[in-house]
């Protein structure tokens, strides 16, 4: 134990955010508690609490950077395992219907499911010394102390048993975007935060395939003709675990491919290019499909709030619940989990500072997220001079990084949460994205 703060910490949800909260939190408590309704000791298959477990998931670069941060040797041991990884710039990506030219980024895509990843993570949590999962336990609500300014503990509820009331230093809702602390702090006599949300109506349609001839991927990691306002079906094909491709349609505004296989394999002669249908037209179909549906990223904003109880935080999707075509969520929660070590390592966690950090690194994927949300005319949310010039820069962008890849890296450095936006508006950077536009539109006047 590096820095002792305290006795017990418990987690509410054993999400992605919760289990790398356990992580750091191990280091400083005696105890580390992980609460979660679902049974998942040795599960590596989707589960209940994670709606969009079967769909196809981006831990970006930073994320992965992260993980080995926090779990030495994590990336190594998963290729050990037959996990395929690759380039995250030399994937094979569409935007607007086009192909970005391949470029090398030396940032390592880990292509697991959601499941293997988080299974993957959550033994290593389990090893730690201290660290317990109470699975199959509801969470009934907090305890606070008689002027509900501290928050003591938890009640938890064993499905088909009593409920219990477990003590606790410190508490984290890491319970995701049903998060139920607005209430509870309302039921306390606190403010609710403000909210945001920029609707989007996303669906996700999954299904998994074996390939007959893996050939004809050409050696490719993943597929990933994305959604824009111009092409607005998209998807995302990955070559996973166990020899399976895993394919994920997408729709934006209502929009939704079908479940069943013919209808699948139909929905994806609409997309702006034929690379996926022509990989799975003839493969073998190994589940049915299954749909997610995501209305509306949602930040909800509890660094405004002038007072919030003490030894409970927030973090993760019960904090910002960000459009998931964009695969920030888990490296988000990844980098809350550093800012989280960074306020343990100074003793015991100021929760209005901690809110105040967290929403600090939410900004930026906030701003990424919803500005290309905002392309669409029918999301609702405002427009500013600065928007319009940015989406004419990206445009440029992306029209330059159909011949460039350089553009291409830089960009995927960008996205990936690894370099800052600033990257995108060096001198250099600037001419590549002015003479690669020129060059595109002339290849397409051709």
């Amino acid at each position: 134990m590096t820095n002792r703060v305290g006795e017990r910490a418990v987690v509410l949800g054993a999400s992605m955010a919760g289990l790398l909260a356990a992580r750091v939190l191990a280091d400083s408590y005696d105890e580390v508690l992980v609460v979660e309704r679902d049974a998942i000791t040795g599960t590596t298959t989707a589960r209940k609490g994670v709606g969009q477990g079967r769909h196809v998931h981006g831990l970006l670069a930073r994320g992965q950077q992260i993980l080995d941060e926090l779990f030495p040797g994590f990336t190594r041991e998963a290729v050990e395992a037959g996990i395929p990884t690759g380039d995250l710039g030399e994937l094979r990506w569409f935007f607007n219907g086009r192909r970005l030219s391949p470029g090398t980024t030396g940032l390592i895509c880990v292509s697991a499911t959601r499941p293997v990843l988080e299974s993957r993570v959550r033994d290593r949590v389990a090893a730690l010394p201290g660290v317990t999962f109470l699975e199959r336990h509801d969470i009934v609500g907090l305890v606070a102390d008689e002027d509900r300014e501290t928050v003591t503990g938890v009640r938890v509820q064993e499905q088909g048993s009593a409920e219990r009331t477990i003590d606790a230093d410190l508490v984290v809702d890491a319970t995701g975007r049903g998060s139920r602390t607005p209430v509870w702090l309302e039921e306390f006599g606190y403010e609710r935060p403000d909210e945001e949300r920029i609707r989007i109506d996303l669906s996700y349609t999954t299904r998994r395939f074996r390939l007959r001839d893996e050939t004809v991927l050409n050696g490719d990691l993943s597929i990933n003709p994305v959604s824009s306002p111009s092409h607005r079906r998209g998807a995302f094909l990955s070559r996973i675990e166990d020899g399976l491709v895993v394919v994920s349609l997408t729709g934006v505004l209502g929009d939704s491919a079908p479940a069943d296989l013919e209808g699948f394999l139909e929905w994806t002669r609409t997309l702006p290019v034929s690379d996926i249908h022509d990989v799975i037209h003839d493969a073998e179909p190994v589940d049915d499909g299954a749909v997610f549906r995501y209305p509306a990223s949602q930040r909800r904003r509890y660094e405004r709030l002038s007072r919030f109880p003490g030894n409970f935080l927030v973090l993760g999707d019960a904090a910002c619940s960000f459009n998931p075509v964009y695969g920030q969520g888990m490296t988000v929660s990844a980098l809350e989990a550093l800012v989280l070590r960074e306020h343990l390592g100074r003793g015991a966690v100021d929760p209005k500072a901690f809110l105040a950090d967290i929403a600090g690194t939410i900004e930026l994927p906030w701003q990424l997220s919803a500005s290309a949300d905002l392309g669409y005319p029918e999301v609702e949310g405002e427009r500013t001079p600065e928007w319009e010039a940015a989406g004419a820069y990206m445009a440029a962008l992306h029209a330059a990084a159909t011949v460039d890849g350089e553009v291409t890296a830089t960009f995927m450095r960008v996205m990936g949460l690894v370099a800052t936006p600033d990257a995108l508006m060096s001198p250099d950077m600037l001419r590549r994205v002015e003479e690669g536009a020129q060059k595109a539109a002339a290849v397409l006047a051709a």
